[in-house]
């Protein structure tokens, strides 16, 4: 399918999420995964449906409508801001959200994070900018211990484009009672990508970029 090729699928799923279908509702409706269905959704503002206990529990609390109203409008002007970008601009997020996420050595491109949109954002602007050896990809997954393995890595694979083949050895985090109980259920992603030259251009972007922000004049 691509790794753009469920966006429209992803979108779908806000959009019905947003209008309180269930998990379960959408990954029916769209034939994805529930939990493929969780993680694109995670962060939707919505209305859970009102259960049958009469008419007064029904009605929404009027601060809850005032703070989702106050998320659509901010949500409206981020749209219609973003609608202007340039390739020029989305390079320029793609270089922060690196310089702030990834890995600095001189041989090897590379970037880890729980969120599966940051990485599919950065690595198709990087599919985009740069010539890739599609083989030369790689991912590691960070998982804690009881999560499935096999349901993360498809997971994965499917949203970056990487194959199965591509993925190294996973890290089993130990279970800790005294660490945060929230668990990410297909776990925190690496991607890399071995070519000195690729991460020296991204590289000497990052500081070009920063100098010119902090050098205006």
């Amino acid at each position: 399918m691509g790794y753009g090729g469920k966006w429209r699928e992803r979108e779908r799923a806000r959009e019905l999420r947003a209008q309180a279908w269930t998990l379960q509702e959408i990954a029916d409706e769209l034939g994805v995964a529930r939990g493929t269905v969780s993680v694109w959704v995670r962060d939707v503002d919505f209305t859970p449906k009102p259960r049958n206990r009469g008419a007064a529990s029904q009605r929404p609390h009027p601060l809850h409508l005032a703070k989702l109203a106050e998320i659509d409008q901010c949500r409206e002007e981020a749209a219609a801001w973003v609608s202007t970008w340039t390739e020029r601009e989305l390079t320029a997020f793609c270089l922060g959200l690196y310089a702030g996420e990834g890995n600095k050595t001189k041989s090897m491109v590379g970037l880890a994070n729980t969120n599966p949109m940051l990485l599919l954002v950065f690595l198709t602007w990087l599919r985009s900018e740069f010539h890739i050896d599609e083989s030369r990809l790689r991912v590691v997954l960070y998982l804690h211990e009881g999560l499935d393995l096999d349901a993360a890595v498809t997971f994965w694979s499917d949203l970056l484009d990487i194959p199965p083949s591509q993925f190294g050895k996973p890290y089993r985090a130990a279970a800790d009672p005294t660490r945060r109980s929230r668990k990410h259920e297909y776990g925190c992603a690496t991607v890399r990508y071995s070519c000195s030259l690729t991460i020296r251009r991204l590289l000497a972007l990052i500081e070009a970029v920063t100098y010119r922000v902090a050098n205006p004049g």
